[in-house]
């Protein structure tokens, strides 16, 4: 019997030493974004930590502006979808899914997420365009805690204050320095949201 043998690989034709896409290019970035802010975003350095040449990056993108435009929607519909999916409440489950969010959003686990949030925040800070994205997301962010406070009774005013107080916390809370490994900071949190909630 005989075997067919394959032929061996052509040595003209180099397989690139990474294979990167439009999104592998966004995710670097974002991870640039969290570490080092809007002004570390260059070219240059995404592509030598890819370990690639700038003309990888010029295949999927027309400028660094493209890159931060596609980095900035990202963020928006990674944002906007997941605050929807924290705070989807099963009826009567209202008040049990706005402690979830308020615990998601001020767990340990949660720190890339915050470092990508600031980042983007002070990206806003100077850019209108930015700007405008972060108002949206904030707004969609509190429209969706409003409606789970709206359901448990509430007037629409303190609807709107207690989920104002909601990401007040959550995002204050990240920016402190405190003993997160003190035994009672799962009892001080729980209290929190109990005073936030109202329950």
């Amino acid at each position: 019997m005989t075997t067919e043998r394959k032929a061996p690989p052509s040595r003209t034709a180099k397989t690139p030493r990474t294979q990167l896409d439009r999104n592998d290019w966004i995710e670097g970035a974002i991870e640039v974004l969290a570490d080092q802010g809007v002004a570390g975003l260059r070219v240059e350095v995404l592509a030598k930590n890819f370990g690639v040449t700038k003309g990888s990056f010029y295949w999927h993108f027309k400028d660094r502006q493209d890159l931060l435009t596609a980095v900035l929607q990202l963020w928006k519909e990674g944002r906007l979808r997941d605050i929807e999916k924290q705070a989807t409440a099963e009826p009567g489950k209202e008040l049990e899914q706005i402690h979830h969010v308020i615990d998601v959003y001020s767990a340990v686990r949660n720190r890339k997420g915050i470092s990508i949030e600031l980042a983007v925040r002070d990206w806003a800070r100077h850019d209108a365009v930015v700007n405008v994205v972060v108002e949206e997301v904030d707004a969609y962010r509190l429209e969706c805690t409003r409606k789970l406070f709206l359901t448990l009774g509430l007037s629409d005013d303190e609807a709107q204050a207690r989920s104002i107080l909601v990401f007040a916390y959550v995002f204050g809370h990240s920016l402190m320095s405190y003993d997160r490994n003190n035994p009672k900071v799962s009892e001080f949190k729980r209290w929190i949201a109990e005073r936030i909630t109202g329950r």
